[in-house]
């Protein structure tokens, strides 16, 4: 992870912020009414649907987190 400043253009730190609310907004929801499908269907343990939800959200969770670790440390250059 970043612990000093990450240059970007303006351009770049949009791409970021629009990368993010996809994520929080849309993709976080859709993999969220995933798992409570897959919940549905009932023993977890042998619920291959269930697996693969958990495992993209988790991969998307990590990406929100590395997306706002970026935005945290940016600094905004002219091109």
């Amino acid at each position: 992870m970043f612990k000093e400043e990450m240059i970007v253009t303006q351009e770049g730190y949009d791409k970021l912020v629009a990368e993010h609310e996809e994520l929080t907004a849309v993709r976080r929801l859709e993999v969220a009414e995933r798992l409570k499908e897959a919940i549905s269907y009932g023993d977890l343990s042998e619920n291959a649907e269930y697996d693969a939800a958990k495992n993209e959200q988790a991969m998307i969770e990590g990406e929100i987190v590395e997306i706002e670790t970026k935005l945290k440390y940016a600094v905004i250059i002219k091109d």
